[in-house]
């Protein structure tokens, strides 16, 4: 048995991936396509669109989530930092992998606050919010002060824009073999373009549904 399977945490995870899949949030429907894509491409305007979806679980999907859990369990991973902390259940995998690698830290950020409250109450029921830091407010301050020496593995789910912005806040922290995640990177071809490119300083390859898995090298 794991943290990930055992109680409290498979039981909660089980619950809140029900529903997520049973939410809907009305406010996506008002932008077209072709928003939708100019906003997730947006470096200005990604707190409006965010916020106007703050209903929205934009979760992970259980698969990716045990990918996680299995990433930073397989590196031994001690401190993670997460952007984009939603309603916390990829926060709850990283965590889990944290208490089973026999303890750590989890520094994660979220600008809307009735997900931060969420994502609290979710740590707390699971059993791990004594190992996770929630930073309230944006990404862009929250990140760029009070980071650890040393980074084991990024997650990078958030304003899908800003992720070259957010590496280059926790870049020189990453340490040799370290695992940046990306959800979604498809939306940020400036972000695989770094990381892809011969003198980005990764390896990087595609990974699954929508991932990009990336591992710092030097």
């Amino acid at each position: 048995m794991t943290t990930l399977t055992a109680t409290p945490l498979a039981p909660l995870l089980a619950r809140l991936f029900k529903e997520a899949d049973a939410s809907t949030s009305s406010a996506i429907a008002r932008y077209s396509r072709e928003e939708r894509t100019r906003l997730l491409h947006s470096k200005t305007e990604y707190r409006q669109f965010y916020g106007s979806m703050k209903d929205l679980w934009l979760a992970v999907s259980p698969e990716t989530g045990t990918l996680l859990y299995m990433l930073a369990r397989s590196t031994g991973a001690r401190i993670i930092v997460e952007f984009g902390t939603s309603f916390g259940i990829s926060t709850l995998y990283l965590a889990a992998a944290l208490r089973d690698n026999g303890g750590g830290r989890l520094i994660t950020t979220e600008f809307e606050p009735s997900k931060v409250v969420r994502a609290k109450s979710n740590l707390t029921e699971g059993g791990l919010i004594d190992l996770v830091e929630i930073r309230e407010g944006d990404a862009l301050e929250t990140l760029s002060t009070d980071l650890p020496d040393r980074i084991d593995l990024l997650l990078l789910d958030g304003a899908k824009a800003l992720y070259p912005e957010i590496l280059n806040l926790v870049e020189s922290r990453l340490r040799p073999g370290a695992l940046v995640i990306a959800d979604n990177a498809d939306f940020s071809p400036e972000y695989l373009e770094r990381v892809r490119g011969p003198a980005g300083g990764y390896m990087s390859t595609p990974f699954g549904d929508d991932v990009e898995l990336s591992m710092r090298l030097g």
